[in-house]
């Protein structure tokens, strides 16, 4: 079992920067890809990076590329979702998730955090 708690969200303006963490309980989390997926109101959840379990290899959503930097630390039991150049259409509640079933669905899921780019 793998319980996640996001944090880092918050309002920004166009332009700025953002980093979100996702603090993992559970020995195991070291062992699952993990993933950030998004969802603005009236929208369908979408994903957005994904790094497997060494870190070695990540991807990301064509409208993040470039601008989105995913990381995490196996030690500290935490993902990172480093956002640069933030634009208004990134505004949604940010999802963290483990044990990624391809881009569309996950194991564990956490809560959820507010990211709100203002123009």
């Amino acid at each position: 079992q793998v319980q996640l708690v996001e944090s880092g969200g918050g309002l920004v303006q166009a332009g700025g920067s953002l980093r979100l963490s996702c603090a993992a309980s559970g020995r195991t989390f070291s062992r699952y890809a993990m993933g950030w997926f998004r969802q603005a109101p009236g929208k369908e959840r979408e994903f957005v990076a994904r790094i497997n379990w060494p870190g070695a290899s990540t991807g990301y959503a064509d409208s993040v590329k470039g601008r989105f930097t995913i990381s995490r630390d196996n030690a500290k039991n935490t993902g990172y979702l480093q956002m640069n150049s933030l634009k208004p259409e990134d505004t949604a509640v940010y999802y963290c998730a483990a044990g990624l079933r391809g881009n569309t669905g996950a194991d564990y899921w956490g809560q959820g955090t507010q990211v709100t780019v203002s123009s």
